[in-house]
């Protein structure tokens, strides 16, 4: 029950995510003169379907998996009044980018509200000024269980925020661990916080001089609270995650790129290697099953402070995933745009619809293998 709400609630910020993207394609290309002719929630086949006041078809879909706009002559070539191919290149350029704006904007907001409610802190390096920046600990948290160690055998899961351990208060990750080394090999009273109500555990743990004791991942988050300054907190700290996904994309592409050539050495220690290289990459991609039944089945005992964060770094992945000069995807469809004109080519129709459906192949290809990786490691 606990995942199918999880994934229920992910599938809904998915869509919810989308939808936004689509509206800012559709509101700036109708700014910019491009008529709309559709506007659909989800992907046919068709539900239902109204035509608005000013000419717009808006319709609700059978398939849940996000949102989309249709444009009169959306092809390049087309030249009729009303046209996507008619815009001027800097109007193609704005209706193919509000999406990826309206998506970062929409990370600015979440993240703004949760400066001034309490902004997990995350990275090392994350902003804040500090006149006006209250620091708040949270309680220690199991982030990890090991399979048939005493805490999982116990009962306890990840995200389980430990009260008292032992008939003692902790207030640290560290006077966790001392607590578990003094009752080793004892059974001991753990009072836990799961989803804002406290229950009571009882952990028998191992008499193991070497080995885990308690056998869970502790961690212990900060939350930054700021006033006046949660608007520049906002923004400057939804720019260090920007940057902060870019780098780790850069990192997955030279990973593969490596493994990939690492591959075709004679050398085994070499190829070792590579294999380590490449499986950094299937570790570190998510498609949405990865992201639905690994980030949301703790929805149901999550706080909203972790679904907003989740919700704002989602939205801004969409943002940097649709930069990427992929065809199919918003910067792909500007990159083959801008190459044309550069080289100073005609981009017919039916050469557009080919470059869009060979990306978008490739796309759904990977697409593919990554459900395919997240299934695996669901099960």
């Amino acid at each position: 029950m606990e995942l199918i709400f999880g994934i229920a609630l992910g599938l809904i910020i998915l869509v919810f995510l989308v939808v936004v993207h689509e509206l800012g394609h559709a509101i700036v290309a109708k700014r910019n003169g491009v008529v709309v002719e559709e506007f659909g929630i989800g992907f046919p086949p068709r539900a239902w379907k109204r035509k608005l006041k000013n000419g717009v078809v808006f319709s609700l879909n059978w398939l849940p998996l996000g949102g989309f706009v249709k444009l009169q002559g959306e092809h390049d070539a087309a030249d009729k009044k009303g046209d996507y191919g008619a815009a001027t290149f800097w109007q193609k350029t704005k209706i193919l980018l509000a999406g990826v704006a309206i998506n970062w904007v929409v990370a600015v907001v979440l993240l703004t509200i949760l400066a001034l409610t309490g902004l997990p802190k995350i990275l090392p390096n994350q902003f804040s000024i500090a006149s006006d920046t209250v620091v708040a600990t949270q309680s220690v948290e199991l982030t990890a269980l090991t399979p048939d160690f005493p805490a999982e055998k116990a009962g306890l899961k990840t995200g389980d925020k430990i009260v008292r351990f032992a008939g003692q208060p902790v207030d640290s990750a560290q006077a966790l661990i001392d607590l578990t080394k003094v009752n080793k090999g004892q059974q001991v009273e753990v009072i836990y916080n799961r989803g804002g109500a406290e229950a009571t555990a009882k952990v028998q743990l191992r008499d193991d001089a070497t080995g885990s004791i308690f056998g869970a991942g502790l961690g212990q988050r900060e939350l930054m609270r700021s006033t006046w300054s949660a608007p520049i907190v906002g923004v400057v700290t939804t720019g260090q995650f920007t940057w902060a996904t870019l780098q780790g994309l850069g990192n997955l592409v030279g990973n593969l790129a490596s493994g990939l050539f690492l591959q075709l050495s004679p050398d085994q220690a070499s190829r070792d290697q590579a294999g380590q290289n490449l499986k950094s990459v299937g570790d570190s991609v998510a498609g949405p099953i990865g992201i639905l039944g690994t980030i949301f089945p703790a929805a149901e005992r999550a706080g909203p402070t972790q679904l907003i964060f989740l919700t704002a770094i989602i939205s801004l992945t969409l943002a940097v995933m649709n930069v990427l000069p992929i065809p199919a995807l918003d910067g792909g469809r500007w990159f083959v745009t801008a190459l044309f004109r550069v080289i100073k080519k005609q981009l017919t129709k039916d050469l557009e619809e080919k470059i869009q459906a060979t990306g978008f192949i490739i796309l759904m290809g990977l697409v593919v293998l990554v459900t395919i990786a997240d299934v695996t490691k669901l099960f």
